[in-house]
């Protein structure tokens, strides 16, 4: 064999394919499978970011539009200090924020909502799931019974918790109404509206829940259990020192993806008793683009509603580091 050829072929092992294959073989497995994964992020990343800074740039602009496109004079944050101090709110279908009227204005009623939301609908997902995590007859009719609230559209959602409390239609207003829970239109009354709306949301998406936590739950190791019951721990001393720490991470996931979608609530709102009487901070976003035509003001209030899903989003990701590193 020639020194030429013996040349060609080292050059061909040592160039930039070969390097490549070699360096990827020395990653480690957390390493590779994020490399393999950076197409995707990069794709979804774009796909997220861009409307996203397309929002903020719109939210920088005056609400006064040239043409159909076109965007106003460039005011910088005005429209983010005029909502936060409530200098916009008499131009808005309902304020973005106002103290003494806390049902009536977006943010509040949003936060009302999320956390009540939330915080039922995990205690309700929670039970069922420790009551289908056990073995029993049926259990897997009991399943499909669960998920099929969550499998119902929101629009039929909405027009079922609609008719049931319809004056003269649904068979609940008379009864809560006796009882002194609900006035005589609950549904034209903010207060008894966001109380139907959270029912509802917790109607259809504790199943949602409940599938979450059941999968934590039936990853829990058996024996620790019998190691439990030898020890002389009662059922809940098994529940507060086995069962809730090691599900834990499944809980925090579940919650994170019901915060996100209360948060931005719209349609459930629009179906069962419209925007006016329960505003959020997504149904302030709709109206005020479609409705006022004010495009910098509602991108300042869509833009911060994201703002604030990144901040939950951000508190949820730290608990759930230190659920997984026993912190």
């Amino acid at each position: 064999m020639s020194t030429t050829d013996e040349g060609v072929r080292e050059s061909k092992r040592s160039g930039p394919y070969v390097a490549a294959v070699r360096w990827m073989e020395n990653l480690s497995d957390t390493q590779f499978a994020y490399l393999l994964l950076t197409p995707v992020l990069l794709l979804l990343g774009l796909i997220a970011f861009w409307p996203l800074l397309s929002t903020f740039r719109m939210s920088l602009y005056a609400d006064n539009l040239v043409g159909s496109a076109a965007l106003g004079e460039f005011v910088g944050l005005e429209n983010y200090v005029a909502l936060l101090t409530g200098e916009r709110d008499a131009l808005l279908v309902r304020p973005f924020f106002d103290p003494a009227t806390p049902f009536r204005s977006a943010l509040t009623v949003t936060l009302i909502f999320t956390v009540t939301s939330v915080f039922f609908e995990t205690v309700v997902g929670f039970g069922q799931a420790l009551v289908l995590d056990q073995d029993f007859r049926g259990r897997r009719w009991i399943r499909v019974a669960i998920i099929i609230p969550w499998a119902v559209p929101i629009v039929i959602q909405g027009m079922i918790f609609f008719l049931l409390f319809q004056p003269n239609i649904g068979f609940l207003v008379d009864p809560l109404q006796q009882l002194g829970i609900f006035t005589a239109t609950p549904l034209s009354n903010p207060v008894d509206s966001l109380i139907i709306l959270v029912v509802a949301d917790v109607w259809k998406t504790s199943a949602f829940m409940a599938l979450i936590i059941l999968a934590g739950l039936q990853s829990v190791d058996r024996s620790l259990y019998d190691v439990g019951r030898v020890a002389g721990a009662s059922k809940y001393q098994q529940f507060r020192m086995i069962t809730l720490p090691l599900v834990l991470p499944s809980v925090l996931v579940a919650m994170l993806f019901r915060t996100i979608g209360a948060m931005r609530v719209y349609g459930l709102i629009e179906t069962v008793v419209g925007c006016n009487t329960v505003p959020s901070l997504s149904c302030l976003v709709v109206t005020t683009f479609r409705g006022s035509r004010m495009y910098g003001t509602s991108a300042a209030i869509a833009f911060i509603t994201a703002g604030l899903i990144g901040i939950v989003v951000s508190v949820y990701i730290v608990k759930y580091a230190d659920t997984e590193t026993g912190g």
